[in-house]
């Protein structure tokens, strides 16, 4: 599999981590030397099964995995619905999970569904899509993209309303998920009520001030995110030859998008790509909502969740859902 050499060091100050991550931060230390596919990939199946054997224990939703057709193969998407759930139309949260585009499934992050089901009575769906390397340029979002399509060709089966469609991802699949609203778009696609863009993976480039903040540390960074680019691109990342449909942030015109939010730390180095992607939103005239909290990295919210700011967080996404769900954003 692929590794990639650690990079140089920090070559900016950075701004402080709250200090319940500063804790943390001292007693993790350095960064791995190396990274490779099969141990970021051994690492997450290591973090996210005692989440995914909860939820799949759980007694107020129940899980269907469905095949459906695929670009390439068949995918599996995994449809998570309150037990509870009234015969009428549910309201739909499209989800793909993280995992710098290389590790992770469909199950990482879908804990969060259960909350989603308590809160809106909503349906989760969430698609196997196919990793990077052995899945390249656009392919990956290609299957995320083509896995909304089969949903919202089966929204009255699925019981779902085709008004209350809403589209989330976090990190790597925050990228993946403006890739598929993008695809949607340009393509004629499910109209969506919200996308929701939690701490989103979208610029191949790694040039900005954030990027040369965190190139180094125990957490998620620039020299471990340059790899992950890699992995997808090849040689092409950070060139100009990658489109928006691979990179996000490429896109020139983000107009005709759905209402958006967005939200990172500030001590991560996705924070400026993301600020970035929020004014070329607002540039296009759409409606988005952008947050930066103070004192996090990358993944804040499953690495200290009882912080005060990440439960701050959660609660301010979860009342951007509701009114989209509910209100007119």
């Amino acid at each position: 599999m692929r590794k990639v050499l650690a990079g140089p060091a920090d070559r900016l100050p950075r701004p402080p981590y709250d200090a319940e991550i500063d804790t943390i931060f001292k007693a993790l230390g350095a960064m791995p030397e190396r990274y490779e596919v099969e141990k970021l990939r051994k690492d997450a199946a290591a973090r996210t099964q005692p989440l995914t054997n909860a939820l799949l224990s759980d007694k107020s939703i129940k899980v269907e995995d469905i095949s459906i057709p695929g670009p390439r193969q068949d995918l599996t998407i995994s449809v998570v619905r309150p037990v509870a759930a009234m015969d009428e139309s549910h309201p739909c949260i499209f989800y793909i999970h993280g995992g710098a585009l290389v590790a992770a499934d469909r199950f990482a992050g879908l804990d969060t569904s259960v909350i989603w089901a308590r809160e809106f009575n909503a349906i989760t769906i969430s698609v196997e899509y196919g990793r990077a390397p052995e899945n390249t340029g656009t392919q990956p979002a290609e299957d995320c993209y083509a896995a909304l399509v089969w949903a919202g060709k089966h929204l009255p089966e699925l019981d779902i309303d085709p008004e209350r469609l809403l589209l989330y991802g976090t990190s790597a699949g925050g990228g993946l998920a403006a890739a598929t609203a993008l695809m949607a778009r340009d393509r004629g696609g499910p109209k969506l009520c919200g996308l929701v863009l939690e701490c989103p993976m979208l610029d191949d480039r790694n040039e900005k001030v954030s990027s040369q903040q965190f190139s180094t540390g125990p957490f998620y960074n620039s020299t471990l995110n340059r790899f992950a680019w890699r992995c997808l691109l090849g040689e092409r990342a950070g060139g100009s030859s990658v489109s928006e449909y691979e990179a996000p942030a490429r896109a020139h015109d983000l107009s005709r998008m759905p209402p958006t939010f967005l939200d990172c730390a500030s001590a991560e180095p996705f924070r400026d790509e993301i600020v970035a992607f929020a004014s070329k939103l607002w540039e296009g005239g759409v409606q988005a909502e952008l947050h930066v909290w103070p004192g996090g990295p990358h993944g804040y919210d499953r690495i200290v969740p009882t912080a005060p700011f990440a439960i701050l967080a959660r609660q301010t996404r979860l009342a951007w859902i509701r009114r989209a769900f509910f209100q007119t954003i």
